[in-house]
């Protein structure tokens, strides 16, 4: 496969990913902004995401306005908007590597978003509604390629761009709410646990797991250790270490080892870390470690199978 093409295929999976957590987020938080929370603000649901500043947005109080400038806003490279363009633009450029009904999703997603009513909807309109609408792309677009696309070596790439990213989300999810706001962990109260795991679909799956009281330590466990819960690091980090391993006959010999032991260390890392290990004290150290370790594969991948980048202008988010 070309490496135009790998690349195209990785980051369209990498963006639809985004999209798809950053629905969950807003869905969720804008419920809880609802409810007269008086600690509650938007700052650390902005934070998560990559290259946001604080003083790149002004409006920070009004949930409408933070849904219009993460949906809509074209000079926020993380607006739903921008994201499910590059997604199709990545799309349109690999047509003949993927299903009709794949680019017949990410071509009406993108029609959706670019809709004038849309602004009007967020401002007077019912904007749960309109989120849950906006999710449904995302769960069609997974449906349709689990359904449709063959098992090659494009759907690996997609499949390690989307891993890669969700890795990355759970991560920044916790940096934000348990380090960079310093948080208590002890004294953090059952409704903060109960909304951040509705943001990331693992409620209902916490209660059938530990059926107790929330506390942190098994939160942890949920997101970082489980390996049943579809968004959990070590389910994420299991499943890149699987698709890229199916790319060895692709690769080239040494560049494979080199990146299967990367992977690999991450996460034995990660299998050899236990709830315990993720005290307060120790959590900073285990964020920054996985952070840099995934972003040092990400680099590792530009470098050994998407190389013609080195001589593009094309600039990745």
């Amino acid at each position: 496969m070309l490496s135009r093409v790998a690349d195209s295929l990785y980051w369209m999976g990498r963006y639809m990913e985004r999209i798809d957590g950053t629905l969950r987020l807003l869905q969720i938080n804008y419920a809880l902004s609802q409810d007269n929370i008086s600690d509650f603000s938007w700052e650390s649901v902005l934070s998560i995401f990559p290259q946001y500043k604080n003083d790149d947005f002004t409006e920070i109080e009004d949930s409408r306005q933070v849904l219009k400038y993460m949906i809509l806003d074209k000079d926020n490279p993380n607006s739903l908007f921008n994201m499910i363009t590059f997604a199709r633009e990545n799309a349109r450029s690999v047509q003949d590597h993927i299903t009709k009904e794949l680019w017949q999703c990410l071509n009406d997603f993108y029609h959706a978003i670019r809709n004038d009513i849309l602004a009007q909807k967020i401002m007077r309109e019912d904007p749960i509604s309109l989120l849950n609408d906006l999710e449904k792309f995302c769960l069609i677009y997974y449906g349709i390629i689990d359904s449709t696309l063959p098992r090659g070596v494009g759907y690996n790439f997609l499949a390690i761009g989307k891993m890669i990213e969700r890795s990355m989300q759970m991560m920044n999810i916790l940096s934000v709410n348990f380090i960079e706001n310093d948080s208590d962990l002890s004294k953090i109260n059952s409704i903060f646990w109960k909304h951040l795991l509705l943001s990331i679909s693992g409620y209902e799956m916490y209660l059938k797991t530990y059926r107790s009281a929330f506390n942190y330590h098994n939160v942890f466990d949920l997101i970082v250790l489980n390996p049943s819960f579809p968004r959990s690091l070590f389910f994420s980090i299991n499943h890149l270490y699987n698709y890229f391993k199916r790319l060895k006959e692709e690769s080239v010999s040494e560049n494979y080892l080199k990146m299967e032991f990367k992977i690999g260390k991450l996460k034995n890392f990660i299998i050899y870390t236990s709830s315990k290990d993720l005290e307060e004290q120790t959590l900073c150290s285990f964020i920054i470690h996985v952070k840099t370790e995934l972003n040092d594969i990400g680099n590792q991948l530009n470098d050994y199978y998407f190389a013609y980048l080195k001589y593009t202008s094309n600039a990745k988010i």
